[in-house]
């Protein structure tokens, strides 16, 4: 049955049974047009639900906006009159439409109404923050600092972005010590390490990683600790297992070993190809960790394939494009070819998108159509635009690309680096250089 129809009959909803069917019905409007829900929530149904529904309704409304980047979200969102009736999802969103329209108190109220579990999460520490040193008095600007100091790290997006708040550049940390022999032996002789290698080298690469992940994060109570995960570490990067040995070193606390973490392989290709077509090789290593964590043989269930995970018909279409005559699809996974055709399609990206990182990212990713679409509106730091993409997938590979890209350069420049620079703003197409590249894959 049709949902807007069955909420336009006149129901007196009397009955639970029959307030349940209607807020279904809201929730299924609102998911194609959410400003058809709202209007038939303020005309029909909100004298019928309590407080409570009222606000998840006008929750899952904002929601639905927000996912479609309307500039009403949040005023749909504000309509909610208790911010602890919306679970942490809806007060995700309620934050992401807050940020775009720039309300910062709205982003206040949302991020303080969470659960405790999700007020951990720096995505909403950062963004708390923020809009405390947008709004706050002298004593919240004092608590958005030291809310800063407690994420300010390499680790990740939100906790390079603290760090840059606090006025203090991304470098490279200090490498820990180097490991001894007797570290080195104890990762060597340990049998499920030499087990998960074994079978990597057969093929069996997810009995591997299974066997792997067990032998670094399970077999002894709490794990390894962190000398032991370097070790496995190194033992990994030694034989090439560059998604074992990234993963591995990843889950250290306190000795950050950048080189482990920020792996190079194939370092004469990649630089040397990024170079010719000048494109900073810090952002295809940031890429090709995210896309492939150096796995060579790589295939997405969507059939793209090598480092660069670049599907069929885009490796056809870009081979001609730079000149690479005789393309074969089969030579896909051949290294060279690989990193060539994807170097050459990310700048081809890149420049259509004005150099802006981000988009270029969110189009290497979601395809150019969808960030093109995703632009219009008002110019947002790229931090907050990143923030509103609506596929949960983009949004993090973008943040996760840029993050990485920032570490890859602080280790190949040796000199400190900016997040921020990175990103930039986003906004609508503003050259008339910009005829966009149609036949853009």
């Amino acid at each position: 049955p049709d949902p807007a129809k069955y909420l336009d009959k006149r129901i007196i909803a009397i009955t639970r049974k029959r307030k349940e069917l209607a807020l279904l019905a809201l929730i299924r409007v609102a998911a194609t047009d959410p400003d058809e829900a709202a209007s038939l929530l303020e005309r029909r149904w909100a004298i019928q639900f309590n407080s409570e529904e009222r606000n998840w309704a006008w929750g899952v409304i904002g929601k639905q906006a927000a996912f479609k980047l309307q500039d009403n979200a949040s005023t749909w969102f504000a309509k909610v009159q208790k911010d602890s009736d919306l679970n942490d999802d809806l007060l995700a969103w309620k934050t992401r439409a807050a940020l775009r329209a720039g309300q910062w108190r709205q982003v206040v109220s949302a991020t303080q109404a969470m659960s405790a579990e999700a007020r951990k999460d720096p995505t909403w520490i950062y963004w708390h923050a923020r809009a405390l040193l947008a709004t706050g008095d002298a004593q919240q600007k004092q608590e958005a600092q030291s809310l800063l100091r407690s994420i300010a790290s390499v680790r990740g997006f939100y906790e390079q972005l603290a760090l840059e708040e606090l006025g203090q550049p991304i470098t490279a940390p200090e490498r820990p010590s180097g490991l001894t022999p007797q570290e080195k032996a104890a990762a060597l002789i340990n049998p499920g390490l030499q087990r998960a290698l074994y079978a990597i080298q057969l093929g069996l690469r997810s009995e591997g990683n299974r066997e792997w992940n067990y032998s670094t994060n399970l077999h002894t109570p709490g794990g390894m600790n962190d000398r032991e995960l370097l070790a496995a570490a190194d033992l990994a990067c030694q034989r090439q297992v560059w998604d074992r040995c990234i993963n591995t070193s990843d889950r250290t606390k306190d000795a950050i070993d950048f080189e482990q973490r920020y792996p190079m392989p194939l370092r004469e290709i990649v630089v040397r190809r990024a170079n010719e077509i000048r494109l900073d090789p810090a952002y295809v290593y940031g890429l090709i960790r995210q896309e492939s964590r150096f796995v060579m043989d790589a295939r997405s269930h969507v059939g793209a394939s090598g480092l660069m995970q670049v599907m069929p018909a885009t490796a056809k279409w870009t081979a001609k494009k730079i000149g690479l005559t005789h393309f074969t699809p089969e030579q896909i996974t051949d290294r060279e070819v690989n990193v060539a055709i994807g170097t050459g399609y990310l700048k081809l990206v890149l420049d259509d998108f004005e150099g802006s990182m981000p988009m270029a990212t969110a189009a290497y990713n979601a395809g150019p159509g969808r960030p093109r679409s995703w632009r219009n509106g008002p110019v947002l730091e790229a931090a907050i635009w990143a923030e509103n993409i609506p596929f949960q997938e983009t949004r993090d590979y973008v943040k996760k690309v840029l993050s990485n890209t920032t570490n890859y350069a602080a280790i190949l420049t040796r000199q400190p680096q900016s997040l921020k620079a990175r990103l930039g703003n986003v906004g609508p197409r503003n050259t008339p250089m910009a005829e966009v590249n149609k036949d853009l894959p």
